[in-house]
């Protein structure tokens, strides 16, 4: 048996969306699921009609009579059962499991979990072989219960003395664990054979409609593998009514994960057909789908995570492409259906693609300021997070600081960044701008020194490292440049 996978994979006003909900995979469960789940006490008939139509529903052109054939190789069958298995209750439940082997189970395999392909190709794997085993148990009055366990499935046998486990894909799986030994026409022991018992410590018993919906998950799965997301959705549905009406087992199957609870595995479904939409890049699709599978199926935090998800995703694409007010447009008409808090970070992918947009296109003192101003707005009405801001802000601190050099020198950017971090603290990029104006302003008083020593201005020369040391006390460029003006004078005797 396989468990479904899961996926868990991140316009104008348009309350009503353009796509057809017929497009939509159905919400609606077939009327026999209703029907099966009503009956209650269930004959090897019911139990082998809701077999073939969990292995067939959900499928194009299937014909209303789908399984007729089958029902009637399913009766002949049980007709030749009967007329050949021995009368103690213990070895008629053995018989039972060597027959179909001989009948019917062909060739194991581990994705073949309908019971119309076991009976037209003798391919099977757990499910299908429990199930075929359930329907003719029951047909010999034989009580059984299905087992689940983590990847597995199988039969238990109720007899007057005791529960006995069947492995329904061995023919010898009759009791596993107990070795069994053949013997001649004679009573001479001429051989034995032994299925040793798989680890079940975790197990989860299910009544036999329950095992019956194991064909839904598997198919499940199989389709979740194709990415058919959308076919995998009616078998869903209609494993849900099918079990609405079984009772619970004795086990908490939320807590061992045995077993696929109906509803949850139902919004799972629902969920991955929205998240292939959007791994295909169909957000307004997706959308769509929230909005109508919502309502009849509720699950505010599970679809407000896929609307925001699908949002964010949408909205991405209109702000590259500067489409602005269509994503202003699309966030407002999606009220009720987001919370505040995502709604306002749907909103601050906008306020940071303008900031954003801004800062790069500052051209001079005069727009770095309006663009702090309109950073220091948002900053105050919380827009965006406080990190963000601060990038947001060095960004246009520096390209300021950059215009104040090419206008006023570098001393004068020197001054407006040393300000800049005493506002707003320190900061790497800051700190870096600061440690580059300081070099450039250096080196412009370094070069405006060796012009004036190579031209002979000796005395020029001294005045320009004095005042630069008066800047810069410590710097060892402007002490050599000292030092070597001082040699230069002593020599010729100044």
């Amino acid at each position: 048996m396989k468990q479904s996978a899961r996926i868990f994979f991140l316009l104008l006003s348009i309350p009503a969306f353009s796509q057809s909900l017929a497009a939509f995979p159905p919400l609606e469960a077939d009327s026999r699921a209703a029907e099966y789940a009503r009956r209650g006490n269930y004959s090897w008939r019911d139990l082998a009609e809701i077999s073939l139509w969990a292995s067939v529903c959900g499928m194009e052109n299937t014909p209303p009579r789908a399984g007729a054939a089958e029902m009637e190789i399913i009766a002949a069958g049980v007709e030749e059962l009967k007329a050949a298995v021995p009368a103690s209750e213990r070895e008629k439940a053995e018989y039972i499991l060597g027959f179909l082997h001989r009948k019917y189970f062909k060739t194991y395999s581990v994705n073949q979990t309908r019971m119309d392909l076991v009976l037209s190709t003798g391919r099977f794997n757990c499910v299908s072989s429990a199930v075929l085993y359930t329907i003719f148990a029951s047909a010999l009055g034989i009580k059984t219960g299905g087992v689940a366990t983590r990847d597995h499935a199988f039969v238990t046998v109720y007899t007057s003395s005791g529960a006995i486990d069947v492995e329904t894909t061995n023919p010898y799986g009759f009791d596993p664990g107990n070795r069994r030994e053949f013997h001649d026409g004679f009573g001479k022991l001429t051989g034995f054979v032994y299925v040793p018992a798989r680890n079940y410590r975790d197990r989860y018993e299910v009544n036999q409609l329950e095992l019956i919906s194991l064909i839904f998950t598997n198919r499940i799965t199989e389709l979740e593998k194709q990415n058919r997301y959308a076919d995998a959705i009616p078998l869903a549905v209609n494993r849900m009514v099918l079990l609405s009406g079984s009772g619970t087992s004795s086990q908490n199957a939320l807590e061992t994960n045995l077993f696929p609870e109906p509803k949850k595995t139902l919004m799972d479904r629902l969920i991955n057909h929205g998240a292939s939409l959007l791994n295909a890049g169909r957000e307004i699709e997706a959308l769509e789908w929230a909005e109508f599978a919502s309502s009849r199926y509720p699950d505010s935090r599970r679809w407000r995570e896929l609307t925001y998800t699908a949002l964010n995703n949408h909205i991405g694409k209109l702000v590259n492409s500067r489409r602005l007010g269509e994503a202003r447009e699309l966030i407002a008409s999606m009220t009720g259906r987001v919370s505040p808090g995502q709604r306002k970070q749907l909103e601050n992918l906008i306020t940071d693609f303008e900031l954003v947009d801004l800062s790069r296109s500052i051209k001079n003192e005069a727009q770095a300021d309006t663009v702090l101003e309109a950073i220091a707005t948002v900053e105050k009405q919380e827009g965006l997070g406080a990190e963000r801001i601060k990038e947001l802000r060095v960004f246009c601190l520096l390209k300021k600081a950059e215009f104040i050099a090419a206008a006023r020198g570098w001393n004068a950017a020197i001054a407006f960044t040393s300000e800049a971090i005493r506002a707003y603290g320190s900061n790497t990029s800051l700190e870096e701008g600061l440690r580059i104006f300081r070099s450039n302003r250096i080196s412009e008083l370094h070069n405006r020194f060796a012009t004036a020593f190579n031209n002979q201005r000796l005395e020029e020369a001294r005045e320009i490292v004095r005042k630069a040391l008066e800047e810069f006390p410590d710097n060892r460029q402007l002490l050599a440049d000292r030092d070597l003006a001082e040699r230069a004078a002593r020599r010729l005797g100044q």
